[in-house]
């Protein structure tokens, strides 16, 4: 019994030495626009005056008009209409001696309850894990640290479930490593909770097999065609996670001139592994990416997910060598019609030859050979003519 209070009396002591003062109520939790009154009162053994004291808010003095003294050992000060907290750790309101120095402290945590987090949005790389992410609250967020749960169970039965390793697709996503079911729905919620309160997103329903998606295909290359300036040629491997498992795949192509940052999107790629890109610029760099979308894997009716573009490759298209020949100023008028019709159809064929389709592409190709033979013969015509011209001169 004497032992007790032996150590009371030292715990008194050492408390009188280490904490000369202590601030009522200590490390409040407040809503945005809250009143706070809080007190500092001294140790009347330290023989400190309360005239001597002052407080600080977030490293600023607060004016003496907001004080009032209660007694000989206390102060108080009124705080109207606080803000939300600067920081999540808390504001910092400081009770001071004479000298400045501190003599108590206390934290004010100052926000909102959470809200409900909203677009949860889940994937699955290869049919054994899933990834969620979601969209937080607003302003409660920027105030007060915020704590996000996501769970998940069978729809049907079973016991609900919490995802463990957080942070890993940024701040408001967690990844489930295994030990999924497949062909059975799962229910997903988040729960937010903070100092005010807690809240929980709605429920979403989803199976696994709805929300695969993969890798970006891999080893992306973009070649020329031979020495047509005005087209490339790009090829790809298929993803390999998904290898052994049944479903269709679907590319989508986007390219961009190296001055740009304007892409075009070639969506007709199918399911093929390959594709011409036609009417180009000559001598021009051009930046190509590909993507997949895995879409019926195990007969599901879902449209799949879009993987992640690839990596950028680039390429360039030769630069135009056309020969040009001498025309005849005769001749000049009698062409002008069949030129602007010619001119009309290489526009539409153009126009028409930017994605993968192989009608497109060989209709394109056609007209090409047309053109160079034709641009040909013309070269060939007008050279034979002035030389013949030259000469009768001579």
């Amino acid at each position: 019994m004497i032992g007790l209070l032996l150590l009371w009396i030292c715990t008194l002591i050492v408390n009188s030495l280490t904490h000369p003062a202590v601030i009522i109520p200590q490390d409040p939790t407040l809503t945005i626009g809250s009143s706070l009154t809080a007190s500092c009162s001294v140790d009347q053994d330290l023989n400190l005056k309360v005239e001597d004291l002052s407080w600080t808010f977030n490293g600023r003095r607060l004016p003496a008009e907001l004080y009032r003294i209660l007694n000989s050992t206390s102060l108080s000060v009124v705080l109207n209409n606080l803000n939300g907290s600067k920081q999540q750790s808390g504001d910092n309101l400081v009770c001071h001696g004479k000298d400045g120095r501190i003599l108590a402290g206390s934290c004010l945590y100052v926000g909102l309850p959470p809200e409900k987090p909203t677009n949860i949005t889940c994937w699955s790389k290869n049919m054994k894990d899933l990834t969620c992410k979601w969209v937080p609250g607003s302003e409660g967020e920027t105030f007060l640290h915020t704590n996000y749960t996501l769970k998940y169970k069978l729809r049907w039965y079973g016991r609900d479930n919490t995802c463990l390793e957080y942070h890993t697709m940024g701040p408001y996503s967690c990844h489930i490593p295994k030990d999924l079911a497949l062909f059975t729905p799962y229910e997903i919620w988040v729960e937010a909770s903070n100092r005010l309160g807690s809240t929980t997103s709605d429920i979403i329903t989803l199976d696994i097999l709805d929300v695969v998606t993969t890798d970006p295909p891999s080893d992306v290359h973009v070649s020329r065609v031979g020495d047509l300036e005005d087209q490339l040629s790009v090829r790809w491997s298929s993803p390999p996670a998904l290898k052994d498992f049944l479903f269709q795949d679907k590319y989508q192509i986007r390219y961009r001139v190296e001055d740009s940052t304007e892409w075009k999107v070639v969506d007709d790629v199918g399911n093929q592994t390959s594709c011409r890109l036609a009417g180009l610029k000559p001598g021009t760099v051009y930046f190509v990416q590909v993507r997949c979308n895995p879409f019926g894997i195990y007969g599901s009716k879902k449209a799949g997910i879009w993987s992640d573009w690839s990596n950028p490759t680039a390429a360039s298209t030769p630069r135009s060598e056309r020969i040009t020949g001498v025309c005849d100023p005769k001749s000049g008028e009698q062409n002008s019609t069949l030129r602007r019709e010619l001119k009309q159809f290489f526009g539409w064929v153009k126009k028409h030859a930017y994605g993968c389709s192989n009608l497109s592409i060989k209709l394109y190709d056609q007209w090409r050979v047309w053109l160079q033979k034709s641009h040909k013969t013309r070269n060939q015509v007008a050279e034979k003519e002035n030389t013949k011209e030259a000469k009768l001169k001579a």
